[in-house]
């Protein structure tokens, strides 16, 4: 049993990467009820929390059928950061988790995300500041290190887990290579191997199938891995993965009428959110990864992001429906 402070999470946990402009509200009901054990919020800037930016504040909005949850920070100013987690804890979430892996320069360039990986005493302080304000367990997300040349994960890890946090999860690339080239699990199963290392470590990066989920448990011993971009359109791929585990089989793909199921209740819970009118606006950028690999769907994409209607975006997945059922048929 995998355990984050006193979250029990099943033996292999499958978590919800946070995702700007992704992992909202909407968007993680969809994954739970596909079988995401762990979820968290989009990263929230540490600044906009106590400055108290409607943007921010909003996204402090989590549900009881979302738990376990984390709320994700981010920032470079160490009272800053101890200031918005204290904000943080009073959304009630069941963790907080530090963000020392984004790589864009809007983020690194502030000092803030993957930054940090270049001032590791800073890390380790402004996660100890962190952890010692808070009731609740703080974890961490970060990356192999700044560049080739400064992969300190392992040393990170250590000084991460002796001031107090309570799981780690590493992204198998370094900020230089953003989101470019395979990732490197190496690094991670080294931590995992380390004697010293008892908290759970979380493997992120390229797991975008069951077999590769199963693959990097078996070769590099992670307790739980975290999914980010292949769950865009795929929230099916937790359920996949844990089929995967207990059968050694394949779930069959989802069918069309699941999709446009589960595109509907993504649309619904967007308006319930946000309201109608941004509700539909930002559902826009879904409907291209709910449906893809259908053929000759671009004509029923173009509709869908260009109406503001919600009878006519139902009326248009009914088409979707009808049509690729003549087709299967």
């Amino acid at each position: 049993m995998v355990k984050i402070g006193n979250i029990e999470l099943g033996d292999f946990p499958l978590s919800l990467a946070p995702m700007e402009d992704v992992s909202d509200p909407p968007f993680r009901y969809v994954c739970k009820h596909n079988g995401a054990d762990l979820m968290y919020t989009e990263f929230i800037s540490s600044e906009g929390l106590i400055r108290d930016a409607a943007k921010s504040m909003m996204k402090l909005d989590i549900f009881e059928y979302e738990r376990p949850i984390g709320i994700q920070l981010f920032g470079g100013d160490i009272d800053s950061m101890r200031e918005a987690a204290l904000i943080a804890e009073q959304a009630r979430p069941d963790l907080v988790d530090i963000n020392y892996g984004c790589p864009v320069k809007a983020v690194a360039c502030k000092g803030a995300g993957a930054a940090l990986l270049q001032d590791i005493p800073k890390m380790v302080k402004m996660t100890e500041e962190v952890v010692k304000a808070l009731k609740l367990p703080v974890t961490v997300k970060t990356r192999l290190g700044w560049d080739d040349n400064t992969k300190n994960i392992g040393e990170v890890a250590e000084r991460l887990q002796d001031i107090g946090i309570k799981a780690l999860t590493v992204h198998g690339r370094t900020r230089k290579q953003m989101y470019k080239g395979p990732a490197d699990w190496t690094l991670i199963g080294e931590i995992k191997k380390n004697p010293r290392i008892y908290i759970p470590i979380f493997g992120n990066g390229d797991v975008d199938s069951p077999a590769k989920a199963i693959e990097m448990h078996n070769r590099y011993g992670i307790d739980g891995v975290m999914i980010g971009r292949a769950s865009i359109g795929n929230p099916w791929i937790f359920n996949e993965i844990k089929h995967f585990l207990k059968t050694g089989q394949d779930l069959p793909l989802p069918s069309i009428d699941q999709r446009i199921e589960v595109c509907r209740t993504h649309l619904q819970k967007s308006i319930e959110w946000k309201g109608p009118i941004v509700g539909i606006l930002e559902m826009r950028r879904h409907y291209a990864n709910y449906f893809k690999g259908l053929a000759y769907f671009k004509d029923f994409r173009m509709r869908l992001v260009t109406t503001d209607s919600f009878d006519e975006i139902n009326s248009i997945l009914n088409e979707v429906e009808g049509h690729y059922a003549d087709i299967a048929a």
